[in-house]
């Protein structure tokens, strides 16, 4: 028994150390990153002369960011739990700044400058973010909680790619000081891939190690009770 609760009690540590680390990253990110395209600079080059593609990048980081700060606090039960109006408010607010984010990137990745595998890249983020959205407001209109969730988790996970992109990021500017050849484009569209696959395997494994695979473990259980409970006398076979 004490080993049971020593265990629930380690995964209740970790769970609250990845979420305060994943909350962190997301606040200073956002912080760090939208801040200035609010007062019309940015920490990253980018092509002014390309039409409405500054623009578009600001009305992108805007709401981008803003989703990125409410993210983490939605998936805490007991906030859901003793606040759930503010909940529902909050969700409003966050599927209404990803939609927009998103709209405002398909303009930025359609007239970047960075070429075609980056396109893909943003392309394929912003299809599966307006999807999962979709899906997660569907669901919960449904009253289907808990795969509302789910879709949840794959939505914020894209969300969050914009953390995961600027430390990939980071990374590969250390190795441009090794490796002379290798070119800042090369890097942001690396950083690009990688935080966009990266996130969905680590989301989906998510899923199914902790939310899937114990509803699957708790119907084998049920379905071997009720094959070995007695059959009452008489009752046809």
């Amino acid at each position: 028994m004490s080993t049971v609760v020593m265990s629930r009690a380690t995964r209740r540590r970790w769970w609250w150390f990845l979420w305060g680390l994943l909350a962190v990253l997301a606040i200073g990110i956002a912080a760090y990153f939208v801040t200035p395209y609010l007062t019309g600079s940015s920490t990253v080059p980018i092509d002014r002369s390309i039409p409405g593609y500054y623009v578009s990048l600001v009305i992108h980081a805007a709401p981008a960011g803003l989703a990125l700060i409410i993210g983490p606090w939605q998936f805490v039960p007991r906030l859901r739990a003793r606040f759930p109006r503010l909940h529902r408010v909050l969700g409003r607010v966050y599927l209404v700044s990803v939609v927009a984010a998103a709209l405002a990137a398909s303009y930025s990745a359609a007239v970047t400058p960075s070429g075609f595998p980056l396109q893909v890249a943003f392309y394929m983020l912003v299809v599966a973010w307006l999807y999962s959205a979709a899906q997660a407001y569907r669901t919960i209109r449904r009253r289907e909680v808990q795969l509302h969730r789910i879709w949840m988790i794959r939505n914020y996970t894209l969300t969050f790619a914009a953390v995961t992109l600027r430390l990939y990021l980071l990374l590969g500017v250390q190795l441009m000081n090794v490796i002379p050849s290798l070119e800042y484009r090369d890097v942001y569209t690396s950083s690009a891939w990688a935080s966009l696959l990266g996130n969905v395997l680590v989301a989906e494994y998510f899923i199914i190690q902790r939310m899937l695979a114990p509803l699957a473990r708790g119907k084998r259980r049920s379905d071997a009770t009720v094959a070995e409970s007695p059959q009452p006398v008489g009752q046809d076979h």
